[in-house]
C-alpha cells in the first residue's frame, strides 16, 4: 500500500535546534505518494513497500533521520533518481507502530530542506547523498514583508471562513507567526494543494519569494472557494425550494385530508395518469396531457378552470389514438355484402372494391374522399353504411345541412365557457376507433356567416396531403386523420365551394327506373316495413301490379322514401285488421285493384305523352332535384308588332334560350318557310305551365325553338317525340347533363322517340337495358336535323263553304 499523508494530525511549529540534532550527508530515502511534506510539520505515515520498510529500520537503527521525497508519477513502484523530486525534506522518526498486515506506521517531523545529490536503489532500501539547506535567519524585516505577512494572514481567514477546513490550532498559530518563510510553509501545508503546487513551494529557499507564491496559489485557491461557494448556494437554494414545496403539500394533503376531498382528488389525479400511459398517446400529446395534469395537480378541486381541466383530460384519456378496427381485405366477402344491402349502383360498388383491392396491396394508401351526388332517396346514406359493414369498419354520420359556425368542425378554444370539440373529434370518441368510415351527409348545404365558413374548415379535413396533423383548436395538439375514410353526398355540386369540390371524387347516383324501384321494394323495402309493423311475412303479399301501381300513381320521386312511406301505410292499415280479427285473420292480398282500398285516390297525374300532333305544342325534358320530368312548351302568334312575350316563371337562362330560338328562326325564315311579315305583324308568345314552379337551364333551347319553327311556319309537331338540347345562334345543338333522369320521365310519359345531342350518346353506356329497349334515340348536332324529326308537313287551313 501507498504512502498516505494524513493533514488532520498537522501541527504547528516545533523547535528542533541545529545543535542538539546534526544531519548526515547519506541518509535513507522513503518515497512519498500524493503528498509534499514541509519542514516543521508532524504527519502519520503509513509504509507498505518493502524497501520503504527497511529504509525505515535502518533509520531507527541509526540516528532516526530520513530523506521524505515525493514522487512524480504515483503509479510508480519502485522510483529511480529521474522518477523522484530534487528538493526533499529531513525528517526524524517520532514513534513507530507495527500494524497486523504488515504494513507499520511512523509519526513523523520535518527538520530541514535538503537537496538531493545521487540515489542508490540497488542495496536493500534507497539510499540518498543529500545537501542540507539551511532556513535563512537575518532576512531583513521591510514593507513588502509586513504586507505580505498580513496577506497571507487574513487570506488564510478568508478561506476558513469560505469553507476550508482549517483548524483554529492553525490559524492561532498563523495569527501570531512572524518568520515569512515558517509562515510559509505552514499556510501551503493547510491547503491541500496538488503534489506539483506543494513542491513549487518547497523548491524555493528564499522565504520572501516563497512567501509570494503561497501568497498567489492562495488567492487562486479563494477564488476557486468562491465559486464552489455560489453553487452551493444555488444547489441549496434548489433544495431548500424543494423542500418548502414539499412541506406545503404535506400541510396541503393533511388540510384535504380533513375536509374528506384530499384522497379524492389524488386517486383522480393517479386514474388520469394511468390512463395517458395506458392510451398511447403521441409524444406532444402525451407531453401536453401530463403537463396538465401537473397544473390540475396543484389546483383547487372546487374551482371552474379545474373542471375545463378535467373535461379536457376525459376527451384526451378517451381518444382511440392507438385503437384500429382490422380491416375486412375479402374482396369476394365484401362484395356480397354490398349486393345485399343494394340493388343496382353498380359503379359506386366497383369503386368501393377498387379502393378495396388497393388497400390490400398497400397498407396505408392515401384514397380520395368519394362524394355521392344524386336526388334524395336514391340511398346514399344506407350506402356509406353498407360500405362500412363490407369494410368492417365503424360507421358514423355527421349531418351538415345548415351548418354555419366554422367551430362545429375545429372546435371552440378552451378559453370559452362551455367550449368542446368539433363534431370530427368527437365522432372519433364515440366510436372508439381511429378509423372509422364517417359520412359528411349534405355537403351541400353547408352555409357561411360572421360565425366562418365551415366549408373551409373542411378542406383541411377531407386532404389526405394535410389531415395526418389535424388541430382541433378544443384538444390543442394534432391528430392523425389520415386513417378516417371519409365519405360525403350531396344533391346537387353548384352549391358546394369549388376548392373543397376539387378535394373529392364524384359519383353521381341517378333516379331509379320503375323495374329498379319494384325489385328493391321486394327485396328491402316489404320486408322492413312488414317487421316494423309486427307483421309476418304471412300476413300481407303485395302482387307486383300493386307495386307498380304504387309507384306510379302514388309517388314521383328519383328515390324510394315515399315509396317506402306508401308500403308502411298498407301494412299499418292490415296490421289493425289483424289486431281487431285476433285468430280468425286471414292473408291479405294487395293487388292493382285494391290499392286504393288501402292509399284511397291516386296523387300523382303523371303527364302523358300528348293525344295528337299540335302545331305550337313541343315534349321536352326536364331535369329537377328529385328525378326527371317531362314538360310541354306551348307558343301562339297573336296580332303586335313582332314582340317575344315568355311566362311560365322562367329563369334568365331560359329566357336566354328562347330570345336565341326566336333570332334564329327570325335570321333563318326563307330556309324554315316562315313568312318574313309576320314577325312584324305577329307577336309570339312562349308559355310553359305550371307557373307556380320556376325553371331555368339552357337545355329546354331546341325544344323552344321547335315550337317556334312550328307556330310560325304552321307545322304540327309529333305527339310521340320529346327533346332536350341546348341551341346557338348558329343553330348548333350542345350536350346537356341529367340525361338518365330526363329519359327515365320521358319512358314514364309513353314516349316512344327522343332526340338528343350528339355528344351526349356517351351518356347511354351506363342506361339500364330496359331504357334502351323502350325508347328510340336521335342524336343530332343542328336544329335543323331537329325540325326534321320533330315537324310535319305545313298543316293546309281549311276552305270555307260558300252557302247558297
Amino acid at each position: 500500500m501507498d504512502e498516505i499523508g494524513d493533514f488532520s494530525e498537522k501541527l504547528g511549529e516545533v523547535e528542533v535546534g541545529e545543535s542538539l540534532m546534526q544531519i548526515p550527508s547519506e541518509l535513507p530515502v522513503l518515497p512519498l505518494r500524493d503528498i509534499v511534506i514541509y519542514p516543521f510539520m508532524i504527519v502519520p505515515l503509513f509504509v507498505s513497500r518493502d524497501k520503504s520498510i527497511r529504509a525505515v529500520d535502518e533509520a531507527l537503527s541509526q540516528n532516526r533521520m530520513i530523506m521524505l521525497v515525493s514522487q512524480k508519477d504515483v503509479d510508480m513502484e519502485d522510483p529511480e533518481q529521474e522518477d523522484l523530486y530534487a528538493v526533499g525534506t529531513v525528517a526524524v522518526i517520532m514513534r513507530m507502530l507495527k500494524l497486523p498486515d504488515g504494513r507499520i506506521r511512523i509519526l513523523t517531523q520535518g527538520l530541514s530542506r535538503a537537496r538531493v545529490k545521487s540515489i542508490d536503489s540497488d542495496g536493500d532500501y534507497v539510499k540518498a547523498n543529500i545537501e542540507p539547506i539551511p532556513e535563512p535567519t537575518d532576512a531583513p524585516e521591510t514593507l513588502e514583508i509586513e504586507a505580505l505577512v498580513r496577506n497571507v494572514r487574513g487570506s488564510m481567514e478568508q478561506a476558513a471562513n469560505l469553507g476550508k477546513s482549517i483548524s483554529p490550532e492553525v490559524l492561532a498559530i498563523i495569527s501570531n507567526l512572524e518568520d515569512a518563510g515558517r509562515l510559509a510553509d505552514l499556510s501551503a501545508s493547510n491547503l491541500e494543494l496538488k503534489v506539483e503546487d506543494a513542491q513549487s513551494v518547497l523548491d524555493i529557499f528564499d522565504p520572501i519569494m516563497r512567501l509570494r507564491r503561497v501568497n498567489e496559489l492562495l488567492n487562486k485557491e479563494i477564488d476557486v472557494l468562491k465559486v464552489q461557494q455560489e453553487i452551493n448556494t444555488q444547489a441549496r437554494g434548489e433544495i431548500d425550494r424543494s423542500q418548502r414545496e414539499y412541506f406545503l403539500r404535506q400541510q396541503l394533503k393533511a388540510i384535504q385530508a380533513e375536509l374528506g376531498e384530499g384522497n379524492e382528488l389524488s386517486e383522480e389525479i393517479e386514474q388520469y395518469r394511468k390512463k395517458i400511459a395506458e392510451v398511447k398517446m403521441p409524444e406532444k400529446a402525451e407531453e401536453e396531457s401530463l403537463k396538465q395534469l401537473r397544473k390540475l395537480e396543484r389546483m383547487h378541486p372546487d374551482t371552474a378552470e379545474t373542471a375545463t381541466l378535467r373535461n379536457w383530460l376525459d376527451i384526451m384519456t378517451t381518444l382511440p389514438w392507438s385503437e384500429t378496427s382490422k380491416d375486412n381485405l375479402n374482396l369476394n366477402k365484401a362484395q356480397k355484402i354490398l349486393d345485399e344491402d343494394h340493388y343496382g349502383l353498380e359503379r359506386v360498388k366497383e369503386r368501393i372494391i377498387e379502393a378495396l383491392a388497393v388497400r390490400k396491396l398497400k397498407e396505408k394508401p392515401k384514397g380520395s374522399i368519394l362524394c355521392l351526388v344524386g336526388p334524395p332517396g336514391v340511398g346514399k346514406t344506407s350506402l356509406g353504411r353498407s360500405i362500412a359493414r363490407a369494410l368492417n369498419r365503424k360507421f358514423i354520420r355527421l349531418s351538415l345541412g345548415g351548418l354555419h359556425d366554422e367551430a362545429e368542425i375545429r372546435g371552440h378554444r378552451r378559453t370559452y365557457v362551455g367550449a368542446m370539440p368539433g363534431r370530427i373529434i368527437q365522432a372519433i370518441q364515440q366510436v372508439e376507433t381511429n378509423n372509422p368510415l364517417i359520412m359528411l351527409d349534405e355537403i351541400d348545404k353547408v352555409g357561411a356567416d360572421f360565425r366562418g365558413d365551415p366549408s373551409s374548415a373542411l378542406l383541411e379535413v377531407l386532404d389526405p396531403e394535410q389531415n395526418f396533423a389535424f388541430r382541433d383548436n378544443y384538444l390543442g395538439v394534432t391528430f392523425d386523420l389520415s386513417n378516417v375514410m371519409f365519405m360525403t353526398t350531396a344533391n346537387v355540386l353548384e352549391t358546394i365551394q369549388p376548392a373543397l369540390r376539387d378535394r373529392m371524387e364524384i359519383i353521381r347516383l341517378s333516379g331509379y327506373t320503375e323495374e329498379e324501384k319494384l325489385e328493391i321494394a321486394k327485396r328491402h323495402l316489404l320486408p322492413k316495413q312488414i317487421d316494423e309493423n309486427g307483421l309476418e311475412n304471412k300476413d300481407v303479399k303485395f302482387a307486383d301490379t300493386a307495386l307498380k301501381s304504387m309507384i306510379s300513381e302514388y309517388t314521383q320521386e328519383a328515390g324510394l322514401r315515399q315509396l317506402e312511406r306508401e308500403i308502411g301505410k298498407v301494412c299499418r292499415k292490415v296490421a289493425r285488421k289483424k289486431a281487431v280479427s285476433g285468430k280468425r285473420f286471414k292473408q291479405i292480398r294487395v293487388n292493382k285493384s285494391n290499392v286504393s282500398e288501402f292509399l284511397r285516390a291516386p296523387k300523382i297525374f303523371p303527364e302523358q305523352a300528348l293525344k295528337k300532333n299540335q302545331i305550337g305544342v313541343v315534349t321536352g325534358l326536364a331535369w329537377t332535384a328529385v328525378g326527371g320530368d317531362i314538360l310541354f312548351i306551348e307558343a301562339i302568334k297573336t296580332k303586335g308588332k313582332g314582340k317575344l312575350v315568355l311566362t311560365g316563371q322562367l329563369g334568365e337562362v331560359m329566357q336566354e334560350s328562347a330570345q336565341a330560338a326566336f333570332s334564329y328562326a327570325k335570321a333563318r325564315a326563307s330556309e324554315l318557310d316562315i313568312n318574313e311579315e309576320d314577325f312584324d305583324n305577329f307577336d309570339i308568345h312562349v308559355h310553359i305551365p305550371e307557373g307556380a314552379i320556376p325553371k331555368d337551364g339552357p337545355s329546354a333551347g331546341i325544344t323552344m325553338a321547335t315550337a317556334l319553327v312550328s307556330v310560325l311556319a304552321n307545322r304540327p309537331v309529333r305527339k310521340d317525340v320529346a327533346m332536350t338540347g341546348e341551341i346557338t345562334l348558329r343553330g348548333n345543338v350542345l350536350p346537356i347533363g341529367g340525361v338518365k333522369e330526363k329519359l327515365l320521365a320521358a319512358r314514364r310519359a309513353k314516349i316512344k322517340k327522343v332526340i338528343l345531342p350528339a355528344p351526349n350518346k356517351r351518356d347511354l353506356e351506363d342506361l339500364p337495358a330496359e331504357i334502351s329497349e323502350d325508347l328510340d334515340f336521335i342524336f343530332v348536332d343542328n336544329v335543323r336535323q331537329v325540325f326534321e324529326e320533330a315537324l310535319l308537313e305545313k298543316k293546309m287551313p281549311r276552305r270555307k263553304r260558300k252557302v247558297a
